[in-house]
């Protein structure tokens, strides 16, 4: 038994005749036919007599048509409170933010959605991305707000913007005084990486061909997730990092960060939730207001409402792309 049977039933009661019913449900006459008197079938009732002319419900075919009324009006109060809840811009939100962006985004994020959506209450958690993808598969968050693609066909991604990775050098690195930053063999052990961010870090590791977690200085091992830190390691003279650009726009000393030539390496940044999550409207809120934050040199560079990336000759997915094609060059 369907809702699709139902609505039948209900239609041919209302229009008597098998022609009109079916014109009435968009169906051809031999489909309404058929599914009537499967539907028959199933429960071992007649519905309809149909040696009567108009159609006639039977005895118990008409308490059947009344229960089918019944059932179609609470499927249509189902559907009416799915898209009320869909909509419904109030209420608990717990956001997951990877740990090289929420520093740099969040405080603009948090400003730009307490005016778009003033009446919920968002609990904001800072995690690397396994983590981040292991609370949404659980429930223990509702949105993240992650480098893409996961991977991971359990969640859905929702691309938002495209951040250009930059070089971050220290004053006695030989490109120092350059335009743009150029990947150099000699680069590749002195490259500081975030350990628990496996997104282009493993990546890195695997094409740099660093088999284990950086030295400093051949004495150090270091297990990092800050990019401050980062940044500081590079102060001190112990190497160079590859850093997103956000991290880098209210830098002081412009000269110590180098854009790369084109095609810029970027990450995909998206809000990423289960395939359960429902609240589309939010989603379309917080993906608003995340864009309208940024800075318009990013958005300026990097308009992807505009341009199909992965059709653009720009595009980078990223740092480790950028590397490979360096290397084939």
């Amino acid at each position: 038994m369907t809702i699709q049977q139902l609505k039948y039933i209900v239609a041919l009661d209302e229009e008597r005749h098998f022609a009109r019913a079916a014109e009435v449900c968009m169906v051809t006459q031999p489909g309404l036919t058929i599914q009537l008197k499967n539907l028959e079938e199933e429960i071992g009732i007649k519905i309809f007599d149909r040696n009567k002319v108009p159609l006639t419900p039977t005895i118990l075919g008409v308490e059947i048509i009344n229960r089918a009324k019944k059932i179609l009006r609470e499927a249509d109060e189902i559907r009416d409170f799915v898209v009320n809840e869909k909509n419904l811009l109030e209420g608990e939100v717990k956001i997951g933010v990877i740990t090289t962006l929420s520093p740099y985004l969040i405080p603009l994020f948090i400003k730009a959605m307490k005016e778009a959506t003033p009446k919920v209450h968002f609990i904001i958690k800072e995690a690397n991305t396994g983590q981040l993808m292991k609370d949404l598969e659980t429930g223990a968050l509702d949105v993240a707000l992650m480098a893409t693609p996961t991977g991971n066909p359990n969640l859905i991604e929702h691309p938002v913007f495209k951040e250009p990775f930059v070089a971050y050098l220290n004053k006695l690195h030989p490109m120092i005084k350059d335009e743009f930053y150029e990947m150099q063999p000699g680069d590749k052990t002195e490259l500081l990486l975030l350990h628990s961010e496996f997104c282009y870090n493993a990546q890195l590791l695997d094409i740099c061909g660093i088999k284990s977690p950086g030295k400093i200085k051949e004495q150090f091992t270091y297990d990092i997730s800050s990019i401050e830190t980062l940044k500081n390691l590079v102060h001190a003279q112990l190497g160079f990092a590859i850093i997103p650009e956000l991290s880098i726009l209210n830098e002081k000393d412009l000269g110590l960060f180098k854009p790369f030539k084109e095609p810029k390496p970027v990450r995909e940044i998206s809000l990423v939730v289960s395939d359960s999550f429902s609240k589309k409207l939010l989603l379309e809120k917080m993906n608003e207001a995340i864009w309208n934050c940024l800075p318009e040199s990013l958005k300026k560079d990097f308009a992807y409402r505009k341009i199909r990336w992965n059709d653009s000759p720009y595009f980078v997915k990223s740092v480790s792309d950028f590397i490979m094609q360096s290397k084939k060059a």
